[in-house]
């Protein structure tokens, strides 16, 4: 009742998107999905009240076969995504076609996309991460550009994980011996907060992800290549505030997956300790 009475309060209040220039035409009963409840949410929710208590057993066992065991859903609504301009998409001439199931509609000629989709993408996407982290994997977030350079290398510090916002050199993962001059642990995941190198060209580290199979998650914009991305994130990955959501959700999924896991091995150290 209380996530459908919110998506009810963000529809009233996003009315005045309307009368903007990117609201301009656009009907508020089409708007208004962009900020109604993910039905996803409900189910989840139900499940983690019907998996309280002593039925929670299973779930610890194998957290692979709970659909969000790390409450991800939680992180974020729609409008959050809203509110940081996720939505907002370059303009109509660089779009890739590859994105076009991702685009909600254009605006004075620049794209926007549906957030609908990017909320269920984005959820898949944390809740890999948190998966991740919890089987203590090695996760490398990467970032090409000054803007928010010191904004990504203090996420991963503050999650005690691993950044690159420099140049990328082509082979550092195809050819990491001869390269490092050491045998080097590659990482498990490499989270991009953006794809690209330059307006034309894509990061050459998405290219040696996929060759090393290691599995990616990236936020990629309208005029961005998604294939080669294990996990795509469509929207915005140039505005501020923006790319400081990403961040923020990102770390939060990083921790949740580390708290569980100290939590998992500490009752498992007990049950041990009562065996001896």
């Amino acid at each position: 009742m209380a996530l459908r009475t919110l998506g009810k309060f963000c529809a009233q209040s996003m009315s005045h998107y309307l009368r903007t220039p990117w609201g301009a035409g656009i009907t508020l009963s089409r708007l208004s999905t962009l900020v109604q409840p993910d039905i996803a949410q409900e189910t989840l929710a139900e499940s983690d009240t019907v998996h309280s208590g002593v039925v929670d057993q299973p779930r610890l066992l194998d957290p692979l076969k709970h659909p969000d065991y790390f409450r991800v859903h939680e992180l974020f609504t729609i409008r959050d995504l809203f509110d940081a301009r996720v939505h907002l998409g370059h303009k109509e001439g660089s779009l890739d076609n590859r994105m076009r199931p991702f685009i909600f509609g254009s605006r004075l000629g620049h794209l926007v996309f549906d957030l609908d989709i990017t909320g269920y993408h984005l959820r898949q996407a944390l809740n890999f991460i948190a998966h991740t982290a919890f089987n203590d994997g090695l996760v490398l977030f990467v970032y090409r550009g000054a803007q928010n350079a010191q904004l990504v290398q203090q996420t991963a510090k503050e999650c005690g994980e691993f950044a690159h916002t420099r140049f990328w050199r082509g082979g550092i993962f195809t050819n990491a011996n001869k390269q490092l001059g050491v045998s080097t642990r590659l990482p498990d995941l490499c989270i991009f907060l953006n794809t690209l190198n330059t307006i034309l060209t894509q990061h050459v580290a998405v290219r040696d992800s996929a060759k090393m199979c290691i599995p990616t998650v990236g936020i990629v914009d309208s005029n961005c290549n998604p294939n080669l991305i294990t996990y795509p994130v469509p929207g915005n990955d140039d505005t501020p505030c923006a790319v400081e959501l990403y961040c923020r959700l990102f770390k939060a999924a990083i921790l949740r997956g580390k708290e569980e896991r100290k939590r998992v091995l500490e009752e498992q150290a007990k049950e041990q300790a009562k065996v001896q």
